[in-house]
């Protein structure tokens, strides 16, 4: 079902993609699920990006090419980059369902990024459970910023970053960072 005739309304949302070796730029399309619809959605292994600019991770400001259209695959991708926190969608979709959410601030790393930013969690923060359980690949991370670990000058702020839980390597909760000797 193309576009065109599809019965779903759906609308371009500016999108920052990165994957081991890119940075994809452009407009991705969405429904009323909002990045979290799509990218979560199960019987999609790809993903459309439309204007798509790209730049290699080791120069990310030098752009490589400059697509109407760009084909990627969901699972390759590691962080999507979104500039509003209301375009990752409905709060139920990015909250779970849940009304009553704690924020954890956190440090996550994937093996080319590192990402800094607040998780809202039901309840406990329980790494097992959102790592290994649920059908998300993809986690939210609200007001975040991504680095680059070899190349510092890649540095992206955003109000909301979905992160593939399938890439990360570790995940640590910022309170619990130990404090300097005197």
């Amino acid at each position: 079902m193309s576009l065109d005739t599809s019965p779903r309304t759906y609308r371009f949302l500016p999108a920052d993609i990165l994957t081991s070796g890119y940075r994809v730029v452009g407009k991705i399309t969405v429904t009323s699920n909002g990045a979290m619809g799509i990218l979560n959605d199960p019987t999609k292994s790809a993903m459309e990006v439309n204007d798509a600019r790209l730049a290699r991770l080791h120069m990310p400001t030098k752009l490589v090419d400059h697509f109407e259209l760009v084909r990627m695959m969901k699972p390759h991708m590691h962080a999507v980059c979104m500039s509003r926190r209301e375009d990752l969608g409905p709060q139920a979709i990015v909250r779970g369902g849940f009304t009553n959410v704690m924020e954890y601030p956190v440090r996550l790393t994937t093996s080319n990024f590192e990402i800094e930013g607040t998780m809202e969690l039901p309840g406990r923060f329980d790494y097992t459970s959102l790592m290994m359980e649920g059908t998300r690949d993809f986690l939210p991370v609200f007001n975040a910023t991504l680095t680059a670990i070899l190349i510092p000058s890649l540095r992206v702020e955003s109000a909301g970053i979905l992160v593939n839980r399938k890439h990360i390597d570790m995940m640590a909760l910022l309170n619990q960072r130990v404090k300097p000797e005197n």
